[in-house]
């Protein structure tokens, strides 16, 4: 008998999840489409949207969110520099934005729902940006495969 030891659900435009462990949220992309991840890596290396999402990125790992991308490439994608000023986002077939805290009786109260809410707020630029760019609707493909 196989037990479940992870539990999620989405929440507007991110997801909440919980383990014996941890409780997290997060929110994104976690693995695109082909005609997603081409519009993606297209607005990344384009001057003006490709700085703006690396502000975004920025920002959320000022406010202490875990900033990852899914399935990272070891280089530059086929057909894009290798010395790219925004190689770290090329690479990524996929963009999330996350944060996690250690279970306590925290989570019986108000913080917990604060917490998530401060979250979604902080998301929200890069939700936006994946939208605008890439087609991206964040809500039904968020978690990954755990």
């Amino acid at each position: 008998m196989r037990l479940k030891t992870f539990i999620a659900a989405t929440v507007g435009d991110g997801y909440i999840h919980l383990t014996a462990r941890t409780f997290g949220v997060g929110g994104g992309m976690w693995e695109m489409a082909p005609d997603q991840l081409e519009r993606y890596r297209q607005a990344v290396v384009d001057e003006r949207s490709g700085r703006k999402l690396a502000l975004v990125v920025e920002e959320a790992r000022a406010a202490g969110l875990e900033t990852t991308g899914h399935d990272v490439l070891r280089t530059a994608p086929r057909g894009y520099p290798k010395d790219h000023p925004r190689l770290e986002l090329l690479r990524y077939k996929g963009l999330i934005a996350r944060k996690e805290w250690t279970v306590g009786a925290w989570l019986g109260t108000r913080r917990a729902k604060d917490r998530v809410e401060k979250f979604l707020q902080l998301l929200k630029p890069l939700n936006a940006w994946l939208r605008e760019n890439a087609g991206v609707s964040s809500a039904p493909r968020t978690t990954g495969d755990r």
